[in-house]
C-alpha cells in the first residue's frame, strides 16, 4: 500500500505503534443509485473508496486525490454524511505491523469524469452495489447512509447508540 512522505518519516520515529490519523471516505453512487466500493489489495475487504488526510491537504482535497487514485473517477464532494472513528472498525493493523486509527469524515460525491479504473494498486477490483445487495464493508459505517433519500440528511455523530441506527 502506498505511505505518504510524512507518514513514512513518522513510522522511522515511532516504528509500528499506534497513529490516529485524519481521514476521508466517499460514497459514490452511478446513474441507478448504486454505491461504488473497491475491493482493497491489502486485505481482499469490501470498502469505500477512502484514504488519509496529507498534511498541508484540505479534507475535500484528500478525497479527490483519494477517490482519483483508487477508482479513476473525478468526483465533486457535494455533502457531508458524519464522522466517524474509534477502536471498532477504525483502528487497523497493517501486514507490515504497522497500527493506525482513523478518524474519517464521510462525504457524499458526485461523478464529474473519469474513467473507472485502478490507478494506484489499492483496489483489486470495483464494483458498483444496491444498497441493500451490498456485503459486509471493512468499516462500520451505519447501513442508514447507503439508502438514497432526496432530501438532505443531518450528518451523524458518534457520541451514543443511537448513531448506528
Amino acid at each position: 500500500m502506498p505511505i505518504s512522505d510524512y507518514m513514512r518519516a513518522l513510522r522511522r520515529r515511532i516504528g509500528s505503534e499506534l497513529v490516529l490519523a485524519p481521514g476521508v471516505a466517499a460514497i459514490v453512487r452511478d446513474a441507478e443509485g448504486r454505491i461504488l466500493l473497491q475491493r482493497r489489495s491489502d486485505n481482499h475487504e469490501w470498502a469505500l473508496p477512502a484514504g488519509a488526510i496529507d498534511p498541508g491537504e484540505a479534507p475535500a482535497q484528500a478525497l479527490l486525490r483519494e477517490v482519483w487514485e483508487e477508482t479513476g473517477l473525478r468526483v465533486v464532494p457535494e455533502r457531508i454524511l458524519g464522522v466517524f472513528g474509534g477502536p471498532e472498525g477504525y483502528r487497523f493493523t497493517y501486514a507490515n505491523g504497522d497500527v493506525v486509527e482513523y478518524t474519517v469524515i464521510l462525504f457524499e460525491c458526485r461523478v464529474v469524469g473519469g474513467t473507472l479504473e485502478p490507478i494506484d494498486g489499492e483496489s483489486l477490483e470495483l464494483r458498483y452495489f444496491a444498497p441493500e445487495e451490498m456485503p459486509p464493508l471493512s468499516a462500520p459505517f451505519p447501513r442508514s447512509l447507503f439508502t438514497q433519500s432526496a432530501a438532505p440528511r443531518d450528518p451523524l455523530f458518534q457520541w451514543d447508540d443511537s448513531w448506528a441506527e
